[in-house]
């Protein structure tokens, strides 16, 4: 069980707008090789209709975020890259936004003082700058700038 939660970490599942997946594909995913996890590693997946499907209890370790999962809860949004290039790229549906919003208002009540971010910015500081920029991201997920969305959108 997770004693402190610091951060509320948005993913993507990194698939075109057209594959509707959800928690049972990923956690398929997640427990065969390469990974072999026990579980999905989210807590909720928002597929692209906006229904949030449940993984992990929300007090359980995730396993979405080397070296924060123990005080961290993953989201995954579906989508994420393009049909024809799959690069990174926000396609994600107002369905799903409107759902990760009410999710993350949910999950700030729960647990508060946890900071709203994405996967991308818990990549390690290379330069130690104290700024995760670009050119140091691990990977681009969630294809999107999770804290300045939540800036904008937080209160809408």
């Amino acid at each position: 069980m997770r004693r402190v939660t610091k951060f509320l970490v948005v993913h993507c599942s990194a698939t075109p707008p057209s594959s509707d997946i959800g928690a049972d594909e990923i956690r398929q995913w997640h427990i065969k090789p390469p990974n072999n996890w026990t579980d999905i590693g989210y807590h909720a997946v928002i597929r692209r209709n906006g229904q949030i499907e449940f993984g992990r209890h929300f007090d359980a370790f995730g396993a979405h975020v080397l070296g924060q999962n123990t005080q961290s809860v993953g989201i995954c949004l579906v989508g994420g890259i393009s049909a024809t290039d799959k690069k990174p790229e926000f396609n994600f549906t107002p369905a799903q936004l409107a759902a990760l919003r009410h999710l993350l208002h949910v999950l700030e009540y729960a647990y508060p003082g946890a900071e709203v971010l994405g996967h991308r910015d818990l990549s390690p500081d290379l330069n130690g700058d104290g700024i995760v920029q670009k050119r140091e991201w691990v990977k681009d997920c969630p294809s999107f700038d999770v804290r300045e969305w939540w800036s904008q959108n937080r209160s809408i």
